[in-house]
């Protein structure tokens, strides 16, 4: 069922957000409506010229613009480069799909969460980085896919739940991966005596 990844890992985020994570965290109320708004948009879609979209994935590229232009000059320059660089792939993966689908070895949405996130990992050192390139890269990608699709008749919905699953896929993979990055520095955060016993050995 399209949708259902996207439901489940936001709704997931949006719990841990407003009831587990701390109230002095100031980045806790803004991302929890940031996400509550895109769970409602998700279901909005319009018509444009015979174009058809979702809300929450034109919510999502104001979003990522927005950020990027709080960036210096030189990082919009690297965040544009990187950007364009994912919205290929993600348009030759979708056109190999077609014409050659044989190579989907398994599950499309597990296959682009794996090779878009280790792009990601690739491009950018932050996990802000990595998130917004994916979403500005995916996206301008569909706008770029749609278009293709268009030459041939082929009608495609912009931001629709296929590509909400995939992005919240790619978004959760890259979460984990920076946990896994930061466990070193969050363990001698919360269990210093390993540092201590260290120093004392030596």
């Amino acid at each position: 069922m399209e949708g259902a990844m996207f439901y489940w890992i936001s709704w997931s985020i949006w719990v841990y957000l407003t009831f587990i994570l701390e109230r002095q965290n100031p980045y806790r109320f803004k991302l929890s409506i940031l996400i509550l708004i895109l769970i409602i948009t998700s279901s909005i879609h319009l018509t444009y010229e015979e174009v058809e979209f979702y809300a929450s994935g034109i919510y999502l590229l104001i979003i990522s613009y927005v950020f990027i232009s709080q960036e210096k000059r030189g990082a919009i320059i690297y965040y544009f480069i990187c950007s364009c660089i994912v919205s290929m792939a993600y348009v030759t993966f979708h056109l190999f799909e077609i014409f050659d689908p044989i190579w989907i070895i398994f599950k499309k949405e597990w296959m682009m969460g794996i090779c878009f996130g280790y792009l990601a990992i690739l491009l950018q050192k932050t996990l802000k980085g990595r998130l917004i390139i994916i979403l500005t890269g995916t996206m301008q990608g569909e706008f770029l896919y749609a278009y293709i699709l268009s030459k041939y008749q082929f009608p495609y919905a912009i931001g629709a739940y296929a590509y909400l699953d995939v992005y919240a896929l790619i978004s959760a993979l890259l979460v984990g991966w920076s946990m896994i990055e930061n466990a070193g520095v969050l363990l001698q955060n919360h269990f210093p005596f390993f540092e201590k016993g260290k120093q004392k050995s030596s």
